[in-house]
């Protein structure tokens, strides 16, 4: 099969889920190509971006901010390529009057066009993987302006039914539903968020998103000694729910001085955060690492004790996913702590692979995290019954596996007959 993903940024640290699809893919034999916005971080990039060569395999589509150099720029673009693809281009044109309550900010002046383009010189695709909602509002543009008739497939994180319909509104992705061919949250949560927008739930199957787990060996916790290492794995943002984490363990530094918090990630609230450290004077014992490459994070993983997932729903709505961090640190046989929030109950049973507690619950947060210090029998359970549960359920290979049946069978019947 020949497959395209619709994606915000490549390459990207933080998004390692959608690599472990596109290089599953590959493996598979099936060829994949990438359309993005623009790049990732490109200073430093997961090995196997280089490894499958996949950036000479990524299509970008900047878009002049300027208004005249919109203009300038499309109407060349449009001569040099009008004869490849007359039809499509003379209709991405029409769309300049785009219906905004169609494709949400996936129209725009000229958008369509300028989006258009990288698509004309490429073979036609059986699959269109598009990754959050408004890369799936992408996908009907390049379905009605005529650019592919490939199957649309569309996957659901978190922040696509939550922050992102707060701003557009809860119709923004009727059209997606009645022209996407499957959609795919993360989450049983989010598919009943699918199936409460209006989507014929016949069209909506759940699909995790995965880690290798050959990739992490679990940790012999036995063996760890002091001082004991907490670690969280998040960019630095509100629904992340740091601040709860970092007032947990200043409650708990009087008692265990020796207690560190390792916290990696980077984000708009890095000032906020480390003038909070500053405030409760625990400098010593909490830090900020910013972003780590994987090996980096494993090593990080590696001489931990217990990982802090204090995720909440923002000011703004935005909400999780499912962390994949938490996956990682499960396979590895770490206990984790988080909160009732959004898909995560599903990954983490309380009381087995570990602890929840609700949102922004500092004390119940801080008793969890003290009683797993003073009790370093119950963090082996955990771990193990972590392991057990991402190994069955988040394993990236019996995903992938599991993907391909999925488009093949696609390709092959209606959306209803899907299993």
């Amino acid at each position: 099969m020949r497959i395209a993903f619709v994606v915000d940024r490549f390459p990207t640290l933080s998004e390692t889920f959608i690599l472990g699809q596109i290089t599953g893919l590959i493996d598979r034999g099936h060829e994949v190509d990438i359309y993005c916005d623009r790049p990732g971080m490109t200073i430093k990039i997961h090995p196997e971006v280089e490894q499958y060569k996949l950036l000479e395999h990524t299509y970008y589509t900047p878009i002049p901010t300027n208004f005249r150099v919109r203009i300038v720029r499309a109407i060349g673009l449009f001569r040099r390529n009008f004869f490849k693809a007359p039809k499509i281009l003379l209709q991405a044109v029409n769309f300049i009057k785009y219906n905004r309550s169609l494709y949400g900010d996936s129209g725009g002046f000229l958008r369509p066009l300028y989006l258009a383009i990288p698509w004309l010189d490429n073979l036609p695709y059986d699959i269109i993987l598009a990754h959050y909602g408004r890369n799936g509002l992408k996908a009907t543009l390049f379905k009605d302006l005529g650019i592919t008739q490939g199957k649309i497939v569309v996957t659901f994180h978190g922040y696509d039914l939550s922050h992102y319909i707060g701003i557009q509104g809860e119709r923004v992705y009727d059209h997606l539903f009645n022209r996407v061919d499957l959609l795919q949250p993360i989450s049983q949560h989010w598919q009943r968020k699918l199936i409460e927008l209006g989507c014929d739930r016949a069209k909506v199957m759940v699909h995790h998103m995965g880690i290798d787990c050959n990739k992490f060996e679990c940790i012999n916790h036995q063996a760890q000694s002091s001082p004991i290492r907490l670690i969280s794995i998040a960019r630095l943002v509100e629904k992340k729910g740091l601040q709860y984490s970092i007032q947990a363990v200043a409650q708990l530094i009087p008692r265990h001085p020796h207690l560190e918090y390792q916290i990696v990630g980077d984000g708009v609230l890095k000032q906020d955060l480390e003038q909070l450290i500053e405030q409760l004077n625990v400098g010593d014992n909490v830090k900020l690492l910013g972003w780590r490459q994987q090996q980096e994070v494993a090593s990080i993983i590696e001489q931990a004790h217990i990982v802090l997932a204090p995720s909440v729903t923002s000011s703004d709505r935005d909400c999780e996913g499912i962390p994949v961090s938490l996956m990682e640190s499960m396979a590895k046989g770490l206990p984790v702590i988080s909160t009732y929030h959004s898909g995560i109950p599903e990954l983490i049973e309380d009381g087995v692979s570990g602890y929840l507690v609700p949102e922004r619950d500092i004390a119940d947060l801080a008793e969890k995290i003290e009683y797993l210090i003073v009790n370093p029998e119950i963090k082996q359970k955990m771990g193990q019954a972590g392991r057990k549960r991402v190994e069955t359920d988040y394993n990236i290979e019996l995903l992938n596996d599991r993907l391909v049946q999925t488009f093949q069978q696609l390709m092959q019947t209606n959306t209803k007959s899907i299993k």
